[in-house]
């Protein structure tokens, strides 16, 4: 295919993907509505396989054992063209959209802290320009959507691999909120490795005022590895994260709990140093156990390995981001963006001068990372993912909406709440995929509440669907 051809099929696609712009908004709003946690995310699946069947697609359910896994597919012969997104929310993070301070929808409720309501929305749209694309041009070739289920819990991706969802597929297109648009190649950036692990201490219960000497404290044990480890932290590479949190600690104060547990995500930036640490790890497990004379057993919940993207797939993609260009923000989304940044302790960037010297100041922070895509100011190119990496070529895009999102821990959590005025972006061709940019509506208080319930209506936003709780982890993934 020529340049010419190529150029005015890029041109087609645009304009069909612009035409999708209010199907991706109302998918947006809807899934934020639902914020299911990982392996709960019934209402979330139900709704996105029955709008893909609608429009044409093929839907299986249940992939890989997982009740709210599913695959879509149009089309026939190559390219297989596979695009994902997750659709988990977190515990303890919801918040009503359109609202620069904390509000949750409900108290104490799951939500959409890291933009997972936005990836299928912005995939959906693309793949159903691109199908019209298709269909108009003769133009062959499948298109495959799937999700990336409990991601947050690092499950649904090591089961889809294992069980041959991705065989056939000749490139995986992955989107992610992020704080620009931006793709990448080569190894991620950060600790892109991970073992999510419970351990579990077993001692010997006993009243503890009356006869504390005949208990062996579970408890104890948790809190002596928590010690250590927090001791160690200091002598592990730099690169390292790592996280805990008690999952059971005991029943009342009074009486010596006989079983306690623990959940760890050790975090690497390669293979090697996550093994490594596992094992330093599991070593100060035994201790805590030999110091507090309990016993230790551990399950491994869930593990993803570092993941490397496609050179190829990312510089296409980067030419057609430069093509296209980033969103024309209007002054009541800066005003919003800068009210959630003052909640959530960030650092506002007042005017274009000040967001240029910004740029200019984190351009040498994404030049460090060795293979990447070089692109302007605002489309600065970096290595981004998530997680476990399906087989074949992949590369993840990520969308520039996720600065509210990066507020993880603080006091604010906004996310979602599409609204007219999108600005979509595309990528054309039989290896890209076409991209939606959303952006809220600002302002505070009374203003932005009834710009949203306007937004909401219009939108035909669906009803908030149940909440799940966390599960039970009951499948170890083979590392």
């Amino acid at each position: 295919m020529n340049d010419v051809n190529t150029g005015m099929l890029k041109t087609r696609v645009i304009e069909l993907v612009n035409e999708h712009a209010k199907l991706a908004q109302v998918i947006n709003d809807s899934l934020f509505s639902f914020g299911e946690l990982g392996f709960h995310e019934v209402e979330t699946s139900k709704y996105l396989t029955a709008t893909l069947e609608r429009h044409g697609f093929k839907v299986e359910r249940g992939v890989a054992g997982m009740p709210t896994g599913w695959v879509a597919r149009w089309g026939s012969g190559g390219p297989v063209i596979a695009l994902g997104s997750d659709t988990d929310a977190l515990p303890n993070v919801s918040q009503k959209p359109g609202v620069a301070y904390h509000e949750p929808l409900v108290e104490g409720g799951p939500g959409h802290g890291e933009g997972h309501n936005s990836g299928q929305a912005v995939n959906i749209a693309a793949a159903l320009a691109l199908k019209e694309l298709m269909q108009n041009e003769g133009l062959p070739g499948t298109l495959m959507l799937w999700p990336g289920i409990a991601e947050e819990l690092l499950a649904g991706k090591a089961f889809q691999v294992r069980d041959g969802m991705f065989d056939g597929v000749d490139a995986v297109l992955f989107t992610h909120v992020g704080a620009n648009l931006e793709t990448g190649w080569g190894e991620v950036r950060g600790a892109g490795g991970l073992i999510s692990v419970e351990y579990a201490f077993h001692g010997a219960s006993a009243h503890a005022a009356a006869a504390p000497w005949r208990g062996r404290s579970a408890l104890d044990a948790v809190e002596l590895m928590n010690m250590g480890w927090n001791v160690r932290r200091e002598h592990l590479r730099p690169e390292q994260r790592s996280h805990y949190i008690i999952t059971y600690g005991g029943e009342q104060p009074n009486v010596v709990p006989a079983l306690a547990k623990v959940w760890y995500y050790i975090r690497e930036t390669d293979v090697e140093n996550v093994r490594k640490n596992f094992g330093i790890c599991n070593r100060i497990a035994d201790g805590a156990a030999m110091m507090t004379d309990t016993e230790v057993t551990r399950r491994i919940l869930g593990a993803s390995w570092p993941r490397h993207y496609n050179r190829v797939l990312a510089e296409t993609l980067q030419a057609n981001i430069e093509q296209i260009g980033v969103p024309t923000w209007t002054e009541e989304d800066e005003v919003f963006a800068r009210a959630v940044q003052r909640a959530a302790d960030g650092e506002p960037v007042a005017d274009e001068a000040a967001r240029a010297d910004h740029h200019r100041t984190i351009q040498p922070r994404h030049r460090r990372h060795r293979r990447r895509v070089v692109g302007g100011a605002d489309r600065a190119a970096s290595l981004s993912g998530e997680h476990a990496q399906p087989a074949g070529p992949s590369l993840v895009q990520r969308d520039g909406d996720g600065d509210a999102d990066r507020a993880q821990g603080r006091r604010v959590r906004c996310q979602g709440g599409g609204r007219h005025g999108a600005r979509p972006v595309a990528e054309a061709g039989a290896d890209q995929r076409d991209k939606a940019l959303f952006h809220r509506s600002s302002d505070q208080g009374q203003a932005v509440r009834a710009i949203h319930r306007q937004g909401r209506q219009a939108a035909g936003r669906s009803q908030p669907g149940r909440n799940g709780q966390v599960p039970p982890a009951d499948a170890a993934v083979l590392l």
